[in-house]
């Protein structure tokens, strides 16, 4: 018989129980306890479902009264997966829930769960390369991005097209934040990530290196008189090729445009010179990914 979830019935958001989801900050959230066992937020019933399938660890699940017979065969499978943990479940009226979250609440669950380990770059180049087996392997870097919204939806993108894995740059923004989750309807536990660059000072160097020793041709996108079109032949038969996506407006950096193999831009019509970066990165990721799907399933720190 399998192990049964620990229902825990509220009826105040003051409960300290409940600090991760009603007081503690995104930042404090990723430093709880200590920075090796922080804890991000999950939300809604599809991207909770894809962090209990990526084998993440549950800390305790919050939901409203009604999401509870729906969920519960979820909330049984993550109580097999660890026998003798005790997750709680918190179920609240949905008024309560509505409080919470500031909407009526159509997405009314939430799970806390904790931060799974990331590799170095240089062994999480290599397991990507011998998880291709000699075929061809699809990165993208990405440089700087602040926005979440945009970080989640060139995740989605990149579950959808193919890519064989993300780095995220010093400066870019945490692909765990709650809303960067969301949108991404929790493809970011699906795609392999780590972070790529010991610190901003040193940035793009220490990534760029990685990137070569590990055998990619990085190539920027960015609008430059030596640029290639997207749709030039010889991009697809390039064995590692690395994408190289910049921030908001800005876009990359001077000196990764520079150190770079190449670089790329999106041909476009009617005077229109440049395309939101999560746009960008999905016709990006349709032409030069594979069309198919890439044969396994990854779980975080499978490269560790």
């Amino acid at each position: 018989m399998g192990s049964a979830p620990q229902i825990i019935r509220i009826d105040t958001l003051e409960d300290v129980r409940l600090d991760a989801y009603t007081r503690l900050t995104e930042r404090e959230l990723r430093s709880v306890l200590e920075p090796e066992k922080g804890i991000f937020i999950a939300e809604s019933a599809k991207v909770i479902e894809r962090a209990v399938d990526a084998g993440l660890e549950p800390i305790s699940f919050l939901m409203g009264e009604r999401w509870l017979d729906q969920l519960m065969p979820l909330l049984e499978r993550a109580a097999d997966d660890r026998p003798g943990a005790d997750i709680p479940v918190f179920v609240a009226p949905m008024e309560l829930m509505e409080q919470l979250t500031g909407f009526t609440v159509t997405r009314g669950a939430l799970a806390a769960f904790r931060r799974p380990p990331l590799a170095p770059a240089p062994s999480f180049l290599r397991g990507l390369v011998d998880r291709a087996a000699g075929g061809r392997v699809r990165v993208c870097v990405l440089e700087g991005i602040v926005d979440h919204t945009n970080v989640g939806a060139i995740f989605r993108s990149a579950a959808a097209l193919n890519v064989d894995g993300i780095l995220v740059s010093p400066t870019c923004c945490d692909p765990l934040y709650r809303r960067a989750v969301r949108v991404s309807m929790g493809t970011v536990f699906q795609v392999p990530w780590t972070r790529i660059g010991s610190e901003a000072r040193v940035w793009p160097h220490d990534g760029l290196r990685d990137l070569h020793e590990a055998g990619f041709t990085c190539a920027s996108m960015a609008l430059a008189d030596d640029s290639v079109s997207l749709d030039d032949p010889a991009l697809s038969e390039i064995e590692r090729l690395a994408i190289f996506m910049g921030t908001e407006g800005a876009g990359l950096q001077a000196k990764t445009i520079a150190g770079s193999d190449l670089t790329v831009r999106i041909p476009m019509a009617h005077g229109v010179d440049s395309l939101n970066v999560a746009a960008a990165s999905a016709v990006a990721f349709w032409q030069l990914c594979p069309h198919a799907d890439n044969g396994y399933h990854y779980r975080p720190g499978m490269f560790a």
